[in-house]
């Protein structure tokens, strides 16, 4: 379920409303090559149904072909069969039936707790994470895929379901649990709380029907907390969801009735003014958001009306750059098409597509707009910012990327299953802001890695013995050649504990987050990270330095109503 939410995560900016699509007098002179055009694929496909020497699979040919029309698009007009309704719903809802927990599949099979939601069903019957799903009812299912045993676990709420599972390092390891499911609510709003002392921070790591209401909540908390001088919004790895709840969220900031964006499509009807409806919380609150490049869709819609109005500093790494606006329609049989309907345009006017899919590379790829062709627009106070590619912060923050040997520590899960092991060896342990990574733990980790069971990606060995087959085919081998290569193989052979040493400041961080999430779910994951969070270290510099604030955004050197596109309206048009 994990993988399926993710996935509709990032691909979705829904209006929530869409209007039946009166066809266009210019759209008609299409019709006969539809017509024609569908004919020749019915006919195709009876004809390959009935002469094809094996049995077809309709259904799912069907929707490969679908599929296959569609991919050539954009990433976000999709096909939703009726199977995959619920799914898709959740995001919108935040809301399904089941046991409130994720799951995940791992690469030598099995599905398994990955991590149950605080106070579900899951939890509070004493589901844990690391154990391994081997029979729900009277079905067998250790060899099933995550999506069968998700949808075996969901089902309406207060019916029961019967759970077997192997836990890892446990006496007994096999267990049963007889779970009521519940009418599950997916929490928008992870973690609040005042950190440094004086800023009020909310992560909101989605958009659904719920992520407006928790963040007022947090909001007027934080009014009542004469200690709260600042607010940070972290939209960190925030993939969208509604474009509502965006609109609503950023009129908590600004007058009621100012503009947060404009919609543009093919047809009229897909062209609306989205202003806000509702008294704002606070106008004068320094406000810092945070972004990164996880950071989509109405995530973006956020951060840069905010940034365009010139309420808030952005802060963080390029926003993903996505633009556009999907809404669903009904097709038969209980399917639904979504479908890119508009292009939105935030307060400056400007666009922050960045992927051009009407005009691709040879390759078929979608064209990227090069940083030399984006145009200027204006805040409201008169600040440059651009179209294209994302939202741009306003204070840059280059996150490191993440090292290989800790990709592969995740991707085998070897963190994963040593804070499955430490959690059942300790009951408690101290609350978030206090828990560290001590030598004794750290060397247990290192203890706990299998040398020969890790697998490395051996990037610098095998470019090292590519290269050396190269040398000796082009006949560079001699001599000095061969024992300058011996030398290069020495100083790049894996050496796993002393490379476990070298990253251990980021492994640590790993496995923090790890074992906090056996005591105390997401909201401990999130409180320990800020901890050591370069982002909210700068936000906090920010606040707290005379006058930076104002600077950044441009306050008492210009004031207008609202932010402005450029002055060449010729220039600023995108075919």
């Amino acid at each position: 379920m994990k993988k399926i939410l993710r996935h509709f995560a990032l691909a979705f900016c829904i209006a929530t409303v869409c209007s039946p699509i009166a066809v266009n007098a210019l759209e008609q002179n299409d019709d006969a090559a539809i017509v024609r055009n569908l004919d020749i694929f019915n006919n195709l496909y009876k004809e390959l149904n009935t002469f094809y020497v094996d049995t077809i699979d309709v259904q799912k040919n069907m929707e490969i072909a679908i599929a296959a029309m569609l991919d050539n698009i954009d990433p976000y007009t999709e096909y939703i069969p009726a199977k995959n309704q619920e799914d898709f719903m959740v995001i919108s809802t935040g809301e399904y039936g089941g046991i409130g927990s994720y799951i995940m599949q791992r690469k030598g099979g099995g599905v398994y707790i990955s991590e149950p939601y605080k106070n579900s069903p899951a939890a509070k019957a004493g589901l844990k994470p690391g154990d391994h799903i081997i029979m729900i009812d009277n079905d067998s299912v250790a060899k099933w895929s995550s999506d069968s045993v998700s949808a075996k676990l969901k089902g309406q709420a207060n019916t029961k379901v019967k759970v077997t599972i192997a836990r890892p390092y446990a006496t007994d390891s096999i267990m049963t649990f007889d779970i009521t499911r519940e009418k599950i609510k997916m929490n928008p709003v992870q973690f609040y709380g005042v950190v440094r002392g004086n800023i009020g921070y909310i992560n909101l790591n989605t958009f659904n029907e719920h992520s407006a209401e928790q963040v007022k909540n947090a909001l007027l908390e934080f009014k009542k907390n004469p200690a709260v001088k600042y607010i940070a919004l972290d939209l960190r790895g925030n993939g969208g969801g509604l474009l509502e709840s965006a609109v609503q969220i950023v009129g908590m900031f600004v007058p009621k009735g100012t503009q947060v964006l404009q919609t543009k499509g093919r047809v009229k009807q897909n062209e609306k003014t989205y202003k806000t409806t509702d008294e704002p919380i606070d106008t004068k609150i320094p406000l810092a958001v945070l972004i990164d490049g996880g950071s989509a869709s109405s995530s973006e819609i956020t951060a840069g009306s905010l940034q365009d109005l010139d309420r808030a500093v952005v802060i963080g790494s390029r926003s993903f750059g996505k633009g556009l606006v999907q809404a669903t329609r009904p097709l038969p049989f209980n399917s639904l098409l979504k479908v890119t309907i508009a292009k939105y345009y935030i307060p400056s006017g400007r666009l922050i597509q960045e992927l051009d899919y009407s005009h691709r590379n040879a390759d078929g790829s979608a064209k990227r707009i090069p940083d030399s062709l984006t145009h200027v627009f204006h805040t409201a106070n008169g600040r440059e910012v651009r179209d294209g590619g994302g939202i741009t912060p306003d204070i840059k923050i280059d996150y490191p990327e993440m090292t290989r040997l800790v990709y592969n520590i995740i991707r085998d899960n070897w963190a994963f299953d040593f804070a499955t092991k430490y959690a059942s060896e300790h009951a408690t342990i101290p609350a978030p802001k206090d828990f560290e990574i001590t030598d004794t733990i750290f060397n247990a980790f290192k203890s706990f890695v299998n040398e020969d069971k890790f697998h490395y990606d051996k990037v610098c060995e095998d470019g090292l013995k590519n290269l050396k087959k190269v040398a000796k085919t082009e006949g560079y081998m001699n001599d000095s050649t061969e024992a300058a290569f011996a030398k290069l193989e020495k100083l790049l052979k894996h050496d796993l504990k002393h490379d476990l040493d070298i990253h251990r400041k980021e492994i640590s961080k790993l496995l923090a987050q790890e074992i906090i999430k056996r005591y105390y779910f997401q909201a401990g994951q999130i409180e320990y990270s800020l901890k050591s969070d370069e982002t909210i270290d700068r936000a906090e510099l920010m606040f707290v330095q005379p006058g930076e604030y104002e600077k950044i955004l441009n306050i008492g050197k210009k004031s207008s109503q609202k932010a402005t596109k450029p002055q060449s309206k010729k220039k600023a048009k995108r075919a």
